[in-house]
């Protein structure tokens, strides 16, 4: 009878063990699948970010105002 329980009690301790095990896959799988989604993310706005440089960086600089040719606000 006594071995009846430890089995038992092996048995729960295991079935637990497998439960956590699953619930352990399926929190990395989601884990992977955000952090898929977030380099990408990343990536795409590392690309957006490269295309605005180098779209301020050819700038026309005509078309900014050169300090020295601006008249002062009224109040000075």
């Amino acid at each position: 009878m006594h071995s009846d329980n430890l089995e038992n009690e092996l048995k729960q301790r295991i079935d637990g063990l497998e439960c956590q095990v699953a619930f352990q896959e399926q929190t990395i799988n989601e884990l992977n699948d955000a952090l898929s989604q977030q380099q990408l993310l990343i990536t795409r706005m590392q690309d957006q970010m490269k295309f605005v440089v180098g779209k301020v960086k050819n700038l026309d600089t005509s078309n900014l105002a050169d300090a020295s040719e601006e008249t002062p606000p009224p109040h000075y």
